[in-house]
């Protein structure tokens, strides 16, 4: 029953989305200090890396990263500002390449798309990192964006960009590396406002339907919970089988 209610709050969401509703998502500090870091870039000269997680594309973190560099490259695509985006799977990199390409085509600005800045590094662990140390550096970034599946890399990452100087900011929803990117990080998005980051910016009808469905199905749960709380003090039982599952 909760699966179907579920379901029918997506579709409706969706639905609403496509006829052109306003679709209301908190804004997440996170994404105004994208279009600061972008902005410090440009007065400052020196480009921004993009690093999108070491995961591959059927981890819907890395998928959720790359819907946002899109967006990010259409940003910089505007100032003219250097993109840096160091890959570690051979099959992340033309979806890499193409979502770049794709926000430079949005902006107006498709002469200025830099294929050679899609690096492949490689596609082990902490050789992979290495390299993105080697990057942070040698050609000093002004902003590092961390946004995607990160694992054991994730302090060393963080740890060298803060080194720098660079206003960082990170996204993951692996929670066991969210603390060191919230220590060495000016911002983090925390679990799923990465994925709230990817719908609010490209603001496709699918993925904000989703997000708010989502977030009306938790809204009812918390308050079926509260209430079984409720009653079960007062020792009304029958609206807890309610929640067993078989």
């Amino acid at each position: 029953m909760t699966l179907v209610i579920i379901f029918f709050l997506i579709i409706y969401f969706i639905e609403k989305a496509k006829k052109g509703k306003n679709l209301f998502v908190r804004r997440i500090a996170g994404l105004d200090a994208i279009e600061e870091a972008v902005g410090r870039a440009t007065e400052m000269g020196k480009p921004i890396l993009y690093v999108p997680g070491i995961d591959d594309m059927n981890n819907i973190q890395t998928v959720a990263s790359m819907i946002i560099l899109g967006n990010v490259a259409r940003t910089v695509a505007q100032y003219d500002t250097p993109l840096i985006v160091p890959i570690r799977l051979p099959f992340v990199l033309p979806v890499a390449e193409e979502s770049v390409k794709q926000g430079y085509m949005a902006a107006g600005r498709p002469e200025a798309f830099q294929k050679d800045n899609i690096r492949f590094i490689s596609d082990e662990q902490f050789a992979y990192a290495a390299g993105i140390n080697g990057i942070m550096l040698r050609e000093r970034p002004a902003a590092n964006l961390f946004l995607g599946s990160f694992f054991a890399e994730s302090l060393v990452l963080a740890e060298t960009g803060f080194s720098t100087g660079a206003i960082q900011v990170a996204g993951t929803a692996n929670i066991h590396q969210l603390p060191f990117f919230v220590v060495a990080c000016d911002y983090t998005l925390i679990g799923e406002e990465l994925f709230a980051a990817s719908a609010y910016l490209s603001r496709e009808p699918k993925l904000l339907g989703a997000l708010k469905g989502s977030d009306y199905a938790k809204g009812i749960i918390l308050a079926a919970l509260i209430l079984g709380a409720i009653l079960i003090s007062f020792n009304v039982e029958w609206f807890k089988d309610w929640f067993f599952v078989e």
